[in-house]
């Protein structure tokens, strides 16, 4: 399988993820059971869903938006993304989906670190409540276009991504968490090695970004490795939703897609079942799939996902990421 195979996989797994994950984002375990049973294809969202109303089957969220924004500005900076640049991105993007009348828009951290950014607070200072997973959803493009083996080139790379509006040690270790499974995926390591790394990325990345309270990245995915399904897979997903949770925070959502990913290493579930199950789970869906499929499309390939639906998530958005792909696999 060739590296490009491997990239294109990830940002379609991200995609596909997020699609899957739409129409249920924002809603309670309880009420996506009442509404859809379990994911099994692309829905569309109905016209009471939050966020989301009415949006088409196989729709895209903020997640691959953003992502496919922080690709860009990397291609442009040649490997360097300058926080102003995206600071400015960021401002722009949510104009744009506000003059369509979407509620996409901003997730909490990134909201407040603009807001003060146009307050006139510095870009440095602005990143410094970040705890969320807006930067690990939108990370996956740093993990394609920069080799985890440099490892701490590695982390300055996620640090610029994070700077803005992630700069915490939950910000910083959870986007380097995730981008190391891609990056590693992307160079041929197996999928459980793949995991590990990104462990041990996120213990050496959580000391940069400013401390805030909250529990370890690195050590709450050490915990998630250790979980198992037993061949219960709704007990599985219950478990999951009660004791990590599936919140914005990133201590729980990246955490939970690290244990989705785990079962998959293990056997234990296929890579799009797990991803059926993560947009199924209940929370912020759309992000916790989003990030479960950029990792497992990164270790496993484009070919791990039904190709009818890779097909319908690039007609509805009109997507061709291949270019872009191809444009960041050149900077590793």
């Amino acid at each position: 399988m060739t590296p490009l195979q491997r990239a294109l996989g990830a940002f379609y797994g991200l995609a596909l993820g997020d699609a899957l994950g739409m129409p249920t984002q924002s809603l309670s375990r309880e009420q996506i059971q009442q509404r859809f049973g379990v994911i099994e294809t692309l829905q569309a969202a109905g016209p009471d869903q939050p966020i989301a109303a009415n949006m088409p089957a196989g729709s895209i969220t903020d997640d691959t938006e953003q992502a496919i924004l922080l690709g860009t500005l990397l291609v442009r900076g040649q490997g360097r993304i300058a926080p102003a640049e995206l600071a400015r991105s960021l401002i722009e993007w949510e104009a744009a989906m506000r003059a369509k009348g979407s509620q996409d828009l901003l997730g909490p951290s990134t909201k407040h670190a603009i807001d003060m950014i146009l307050a006139g607070h510095s870009v440095d200072e602005a990143g410094r409540y970040g705890t969320t997973n807006g930067a690990a959803m939108r990370i996956t493009p740093v993990g394609i276009a920069c080799d985890v083996e440099q490892d701490e080139r590695f982390i300055q790379a996620v640090l610029q991504a994070c700077q803005v509006t992630h700069n915490t040690t939950l910000g910083v270790a959870s986007a380097a968490a995730v981008a190391a499974v891609v990056s590693a995926g992307i160079n041929g390591v197996a999928l459980v090695e793949a995991l590990a790394l990104g462990e041990r990325i996120a213990r050496q990345a959580q000391g940069h970004g400013y401390w805030v309270a909250g529990a370890s990245i690195a050590a709450r995915l050490e915990w998630a490795a250790s979980l198992k399904l037993d061949g219960d897979k709704q007990r599985f997903a219950q478990m999951l939703y009660e004791l990590v949770g599936t919140s914005v925070a990133s201590q729980e959502s990246v955490v939970v897609s690290f244990a989705l990913a785990g079962q998959v290493a293990q056997g234990q579930l296929q890579a799009f079942e797990a991803l059926c199950m993560a947009a199924s789970l209940g929370g912020d869906t759309d992000t916790i799939a989003a990030i479960l499929g950029a990792m497992l499309g990164a270790c496993l390939g484009l070919a791990v996902w039904p190709v009818e639906l890779i097909e319908q998530v690039q007609q509805v958005n009109k997507l061709d990421l291949q270019p872009l792909v191809q444009e960041l696999l050149a900077l590793r």
